[in-house]
């Protein structure tokens, strides 16, 4: 277990168990393991993975109180980040973690069973098409996603998984004034409404993060999202 790991944690108020650390620990070994062979992370020094995916994962606590969540759904989930760090520290949440490339989903699964997590799933398939899907839609009190896109795209992604009175809050870098304005008219019109915004630096770093807290007020329409790559080329404006 890291000291220092442990005193970023602390800056986020987070305490976890002995057992919860060495999860942690076994996920960074597995981590490193697969990543000789398929592409998982350009970061996997030990203090680096710890302070870059763990502690930026569990961040969330900075714009979200967790206790009152029950299911969480992480979009483009990739290496894990952040539904497993999520998983580990509170183990009360139902998470899925849904990734486009099978050999990804492998790894995922891999990691669950090694580390005995329960109540977690994974998803092989495109935020496009699952949103579709009768038992992802609008069920999910939480989304989130560290996947690299701009806020209209990721919003059509992710907001058609959220229940009214949900929330949906991508993982940000830095400056996202003009991404927010951007994204207003889209984030509308698939139901969602901006609450809040929070601004700082990982514990210990100087890495700028963002935080937007989207709150679902309406059903999204039925024709969101649209078919497998709009989204992305053309989003909604």
């Amino acid at each position: 277990m890291s000291e220092i790991f442990k005193s970023k944690l602390n800056e986020l108020n987070i305490s976890l168990t002995e057992q919860m650390y060495q999860q942690f620990d076994k996920y960074y070994e597995i981590l490193v393991e697969w990543n000789k062979v398929m592409n998982l992370t350009g970061i996997t020094e030990y203090e680096e993975v710890n302070e870059k995916h763990f502690v930026d994962s569990l961040s969330i606590v900075k714009i979200q109180d967790l206790k009152n969540i029950e299911s969480v759904i992480d979009i483009g989930t990739g290496a894990g980040f952040p539904g497993i760090p999520l998983k580990i520290a509170f183990p009360h949440l139902k998470i899925t973690l849904l990734d486009s490339l099978n050999k990804r989903i492998k790894f995922l699964n891999e990691v669950i069973d090694q580390l005995g997590l329960q109540n977690i799933e994974t998803i092989h398939g495109r935020a496009e098409d699952s949103a579709k899907q009768k038992e992802y839609r609008e069920s999910y009190d939480l989304c989130v996603s560290r996947a690299v896109a701009n806020l209209s795209t990721l919003s059509e992604y992710c907001l058609p998984y959220v229940k009214e009175g949900g929330f949906f809050i991508p993982y940000k870098s830095g400056e996202i004034e003009e991404e927010l304005k951007n994204s207003e008219r889209a984030v509308k019109i698939l139901g969602g409404d901006i609450k809040d915004i929070v601004k700082f630096e990982l514990p210990g770093t100087d890495i700028k993060r963002s935080f937007i807290k989207i709150e679902k007020k309406e059903h999204t329409a039925k024709k969101y999202p649209r078919k497998a790559g709009l989204p992305a080329k053309e989003p909604l404006s």
